[in-house]
């Protein structure tokens, strides 16, 4: 018999004592739920803090804004980048200042550039004529930094088309920016989330130096490059340390822009807060389709619409766990609603024990990111995962 893949060494994820203990704690909560184990978003901060240290921290809130890991990292100095002006409410009711808070999203509107520059924002991100005039207008006097496009390639959840732009409209909009009153500070890209070719944070780096080398025909000095977001959780697939990331993309810096880098940002939000979720849900049903068909049904409580919307063209596969052993067998996975997309995996087949039964709790392990933030308020009446914090 194959091993199956829920007998994957759980060492890799969490040690099993401290699983039990976060099993135990999660069995006393309705399903589905998410329990975040804070000690390892402390870990994940310290050691981005240690490896890349040449870069400051930017938590990227979209990953997972519960208040208390913005607490906890706040603390500790990270600083914050925001999609959107409630995102900034957030932050500022938790008591994080304007000034460690950049805009990143290049898609707002002209009253929320405004709203964000009267609370103090003063960092945009921007990726065309129409927004960088919007910025002008209603956040005069503030820094921008460009966003270049990116193909993404080798990421396991592509980030490329909708945002940014081509190194020559770069160009044209820096050349621009000269002549509005806003700041042009920098460049920024994302290589895709969950990344695991780290060679494209070179390629893009060179383009960086590009612009750089451009941008002074104009007479700007840029000063600053964010790598963005793309640092990988701990998915069934083993991907490459965070010191390896850290010291190939401080290679490609040193190769462009020698000794005396710019000023480095980075935005983690997978790569900070993935591998501390447990989202625990439960076996609705099981059932086959035919009595010849060889593969079971098994339908979870959680579902795409109710925090597993990664699971969208089976992209990000999770590790799987149960407490059940013995015989394995192929399975499709399915969620609870009535819209036949909420298929987790149906190509790619997880092998789950035979004796899996209904009412048994099914744990989807790294699944700290994009799960309760991704969720739906109201599908099927079904309400969001509410999220637990795990300090145990």
């Amino acid at each position: 018999m194959r091993t199956p893949i829920y007998a994957f060494d759980l060492d890799r994820y969490f040690h099993p004592d401290r699983f039990e203990r976060i099993k135990a704690f999660a069995s006393q909560k309705e399903t589905p739920c998410l329990v975040m184990d804070m000690s390892k978003v402390i870990e994940r901060y310290q050691e981005i803090d240690r490896e890349m240290g040449f870069a400051k921290c930017y938590y990227a809130v979209k990953a997972n804004p519960h208040d208390e890991i913005i607490r906890e990292l706040s603390k500790r100095g990270s600083c914050f980048d925001v999609a959107s002006i409630y995102e900034l409410d957030q932050l500022l009711r938790l008591g994080v200042e304007p000034e460690r808070i950049s805009y990143g999203n290049t898609i707002k509107k002209a009253r929320d550039v405004a709203y964000a520059y009267s609370k103090g924002v003063r960092v945009f991100a921007t990726d065309c004529e129409s927004d960088l005039r919007k910025i002008a207008e209603n956040a005069p006097g503030s820094k921008v930094f460009y966003r270049i496009l990116s193909d993404c390639s080798g990421a396991d959840w592509p980030l490329s088309r909708k945002f940014g732009t081509h190194p020559d409209s770069i160009y044209r909009l820096i050349g621009l920016s000269t002549r509005l009153p806003v700041e042009p500070y920098g460049l920024s890209f994302h290589v895709g989330s969950q990344q695991r070719d780290i060679g494209q944070w070179g390629f893009l780096i060179s383009t960086c130096k590009y612009l750089f080398d451009s941008a002074r025909e104009f007479n700007v000095d840029l000063k600053m490059i964010n790598l963005g977001g793309g640092l990988p959780a701990q998915y069934l697939e083993p991907t490459a340390p965070l010191s390896l990331y850290a010291s190939e993309i401080l290679r490609f810096l040193k190769e462009d822009f020698g000794e005396k880098l710019p000023e480095i940002w980075i935005e983690p939000g997978r790569g900070m807060v993935g591998d501390a979720g447990v989202l625990v849900s439960e076996v609705v049903m099981i059932s086959k389709k035919s009595q010849t068909n060889p593969y079971s049904w098994v339908y979870l409580d959680a579902g795409k619409f109710g925090g597993l919307i990664e699971t969208l063209d089976e992209a990000i596969k999770y590790p799987i766990y149960v407490d059940r052993r013995g015989p394995s067998q192929k399975t499709i996975l399915a969620g609870p609603t009535c819209d036949s997309v909420d298929i987790l995996y149906e190509h790619f087949k997880y092998e789950l024990p035979v004796s899996l039964s209904e009412g048994d709790r099914v744990y989807f392990l790294s699944a700290g990111a994009y799960t309760a933030s991704y969720c739906s308020v109201n599908f099927n009446g079904f309400p969001p995962i509410k999220t637990y914090i795990f300090e145990g």
